[in-house]
């Protein structure tokens, strides 16, 4: 019996070291296990978009949906809001040869959003009004903030604004930010969205709708920066609480380079120091890229030729990875475009109001360089820039030549309505921890 028992336990152990030895080898040669791929952004259609702009007395706002361009009448003192499909622009030129508003003003109807930066001359060279305007059946509550060369200016005169549904609030900024001669402004909206316009008219003349920047990053792309005479005034905000150290690049028509004794400029934190580009950029049409140690906003003021100068502004914005539309153009449209590396090539679409549509034309930039690109298109019609290939930057500048100075407006391209960018989301316990 006890040889019986012993006997079993024996050929228990032999199996189970059989099988210890089965298993040791098979996880010594079991195949490597596959990478986890890490999440991408996804590129996704936009099924709805909405634009709101501030009326302007007599004027027509244009509407491009893809296929289509129609323009509304807008009623005075109220802000025109348009909600459509995907691609939806929405926009407007207006056009004064006398007056303290003489000049080219171009306004792209921009989206609510949460954040807002603008960037360009203070309520100290200018009359700049600030538009904000709820379009959302909700109440909005916002922080507005102005930075000016000594610093932060507005203390807490513009935070905690409530702004009720579908209210347009006009607000002149000399009662936020009297003394500033350069400005960056930033609305951040706690509660809600807002849509964000801001319109200076210059002590000196000229007039124009200061476009959205980029909100502040390390790495900032100025395109549109026309051509020809007049002053080139780059302005560098960095709103946050650290200095920051800016190397400044021009992509012109001719080169690429830093331009000199502007290779490396210094910003305080929460200061915008303004530069004089004038002669780094020769007159000719440029991109200017900056690259920052601390995130930036930053613009360039366009002041025209003639005894009674016009003035336009463009800003940081996205490449044309997205797309992007031009609603409101007329004579004396062109893009201008720049691919800071590599080359790049872009379709270009115009549309008309009526009649047939042109074919498509393709655009090559080459790298390093800006390129002008006139636009055929008669009376009013839109433009559509679709990428191809490479990475460019644009913008869209109209100039009209009188005996008494040059009308001049700008703006950036900004990315269409057709896209967004959806990151990948990530389980963290920072999402319910104070």
């Amino acid at each position: 019996m006890r040889r019986f028992v012993g006997g079993r336990f024996g050929l228990v152990t032999l199996v189970v070291a059989a099988l210890a030895g089965l298993y040791g080898v098979a996880y010594v040669t079991r195949p490597a296990p596959e990478p986890h791929a890490a999440a991408q952004p996804r590129k996704v259609a936009v099924e709805a978009a909405t634009a709101v702009c501030p009326a302007t007395r007599g004027e027509d706002v244009s509407v491009y949906l893809p296929g289509t361009l129609s323009r509304e009448p807008m009623k005075e003192g109220e802000p025109y809001t348009v909600t459509g499909p995907g691609g939806l622009e929405a926009g407007y030129v207006t056009r004064a040869t006398r007056g303290a508003a003489r000049g080219l003003a171009g306004l792209r109807c921009v989206e609510p959003a949460a954040e807002s930066w603008l960037i360009g001359p203070g309520p100290a060279r200018a009359s700049v009004t600030l538009h904000l305007v709820n379009a959302d059946k909700a109440p909005a509550f916002a922080d507005v903030e102005v930075y000016a060369a000594e610093g932060p200016v507005s203390g807490e005169k513009g935070l905690g604004l409530e702004i009720a549904p579908g209210e347009h609030r006009e607000i002149d900024l000399r009662t936020l930010a009297d003394s500033a001669d350069i400005m960056a402004v930033g609305v951040t909206t706690f509660t809600g969205r807002v849509a964000v316009s801001a319109r200076a008219v210059l002590e000196t003349g000229g007039v124009d709708w200061l476009p959205l920047a980029t909100p502040p990053a390390t790495e900032v792309v100025v395109p549109a920066v026309p051509g020809g005479g007049g002053k080139r005034e780059l302005l560098v905000a960095a709103p946050g609480e650290d200095d920051a150290t800016v190397n400044v690049k021009a992509v012109t028509e001719g080169a690429a380079y830093a331009m000199r004794g502007r290779e490396s400029v210094e910003v305080p934190a929460g200061s915008v120091v303004p530069i004089d580009v004038t002669t780094g950029i020769g007159g000719e049409s440029a991109a200017l890229v900056l690259t920052s140690t601390a995130p930036i906003v930053a613009g360039v003021v366009i002041t025209g030729t003639g005894q009674q100068p016009d003035v336009a502004f463009t800003a940081g914005t996205p490449s044309l990875d997205l797309g992007s539309a031009v609603a409101a153009n007329g004579p004396g449209s062109r893009l201008v475009l720049t691919a800071p590396e590599a080359e790049g090539k872009v379709r270009v679409q115009v549309m008309p109001e009526s009649g047939e549509a042109p074919e498509p034309v393709e655009v090559a930039v080459p790298a390093g360089r800006t390129r002008n690109v006139p636009l055929e298109g008669t009376g009013s019609y839109a433009v559509v820039v679709t990428p191809v290939s490479g990475r460019v930057y644009g913008g869209r500048v109209t100039e009209q030549r009188l005996k008494s100075g040059l009308l001049i407006t700008a703006q950036p391209l900004a990315p269409a309505r057709l896209w967004t960018v959806l990151h990948p989301l990530t389980d963290t316990p920072r999402a319910v921890l104070p």
